[in-house]
């Protein structure tokens, strides 16, 4: 075998699933016996329409003309001078049509619904991006839309909810539980199970069973494929670093994809929140161990008998107990490095980004930023390349309650 051979094999096994779904020792399918089928059907038709030209090019005209792709890389100059380090790039995933990363798995999600001949999407939300995504992708393909959200989010995303009963989509409240990310699942775990006939089960991270997780990162490879390209072609070389934020992990899976065969540091920044101890943080890489959640394996916050652990973060969109079982496996090979940010540092970092640049952050990006900004102080020189994944309008209302407007940043 040759050299360059043997380094695409090692690439493709790094990076893609086997038949059962399983990257490395994560992932695959722990589905109840009525979903079996359902699951294999959803997996029957990606595999017929991923490399279909027709499905490519609807596509690819969605993104360009109703998203709005491609969406800028930005030096963030000015943010970099006063922090004093490596300078500091911005993949603007915030001005992408609903102001965040999750369009375009959504979009994907919606166009293999009615290639399947679905009349209805059904979804969990954290802080209401998916949702919001989700919704909009009914609306463009006339299907229905069902989002469920925990109370606890309903009320922190209160104009994402707005949002999405504005594009014609139920909202259903989930009261069980925590009331947040882990128990909106659930609830649309088993709304799906009750209609899976008439209706698809979008998935709104790089989590679930087969073949969500390879699914939901193939759409968002596209924000890793363009920023490499940008950066390349602004700089004349590729990033030192390239960091995102990760709850569930496809941000930073859509961005890092790109970059795994190069010569570049990946780091993914998880939710410290108030600290250390079970239920202050959603750190599932730096606190977790292998279980199941939600029909797959992964890192996963848990008590002693195998049950998610309670989370939280400032951030709903991070507060979940597993994690992406790519990234899992990422973490096992060491080529992704995974760090926390807290509460306070996302804060600072969110205050800093908008006085410095006039850009407001999603609390979820806000957490890549502030370790981004460490990362630049400790290098010195170098660049890195910071996915922001969405605007904060929807965190305004929390931030102003919690921390005011007149932070010092």
């Amino acid at each position: 075998m040759s050299e360059q051979t043997s380094t695409r094999e090692n690439f493709r096994r790094a990076t893609v699933p086997d038949d059962n779904g399983f990257f490395g020792a994560y992932g695959g399918q722990f589905l109840p016996p009525q979903l079996e089928g359902p699951f294999a059907e959803i997996t029957k038709a990606y595999h017929e329409i991923e490399n279909d030209a027709a499905f490519i090019n609807e596509l690819r005209y969605i993104r360009t003309h109703f998203q709005g792709r491609p969406t800028p890389v930005y030096h963030a100059r000015t943010l970099s001078l006063e922090n004093g380090g490596a300078q500091i790039y911005l993949k603007r995933e915030d001005l992408n049509h609903t102001g965040a990363h999750k369009l375009n798995h959504c979009m994907g999600e919606g166009l293999l619904a009615k290639y399947m001949g679905k009349k209805k999407l059904i979804a969990e939300t954290g802080a209401g991006q998916h949702g919001v995504a989700l919704a909009t992708a009914a609306a463009h393909f006339g299907l229905e839309c069902e989002i469920h959200m925990g109370e606890v989010d309903i009320a922190k995303q209160a104009p994402n909810v707005s949002r999405m009963q504005l594009l014609g989509a139920t909202v259903v409240p989930v009261r069980h539980g925590l009331r947040t990310l882990k128990e909106a699942v659930d609830s649309a775990f088993e709304a799906y199970l009750a209609d899976f006939e008439n209706s698809i089960y979008c998935i709104g991270s790089v989590v679930g069973p087969h073949p969500f997780p390879m699914m939901v990162r193939d759409f968002q490879k596209v924000v890793g494929i363009e920023a490499r390209e940008q950066f390349h072609e602004m700089t004349g070389n590729l990033p030192d670093v390239v960091e995102a934020c990760v709850g569930g992990g496809s941000n930073a899976i859509g961005i890092f994809s790109a970059f795994l065969d190069d010569p570049v540091e990946l780091i993914g920044v998880e939710p410290l929140g108030r600290g250390t101890a079970v239920g202050d943080n959603a750190a599932t890489m730096t606190y977790g161990m292998p279980g199941v959640i939600h029909g797959f394996k992964c890192y996963l916050l848990q008590d002693e008998e195998g049950q998610p652990s309670p989370v939280y973060s400032c951030a709903s969109g991070l507060d979940y107990p597993g994690v992406g079982p790519e990234h899992s496996h990422l973490k096992d090979t060491g080529r992704v490095r995974y760090v926390t940010a807290s509460d306070e540092e996302c804060r600072d970092a969110f205050f800093a980004l908008s006085r410095k640049e006039g850009i407001i952050p999603a609390l979820e990006s806000a957490h890549a930023v502030a370790h981004a900004l460490v990362t630049a102080r400790e290098m010195g020189t170098g660049t890195v390349l910071v996915n922001l994944s969405g605007r904060g309008d929807k965190d305004m209302d929390y931030v102003i309650e919690n921390w005011g407007i007149g932070q010092d940043s």
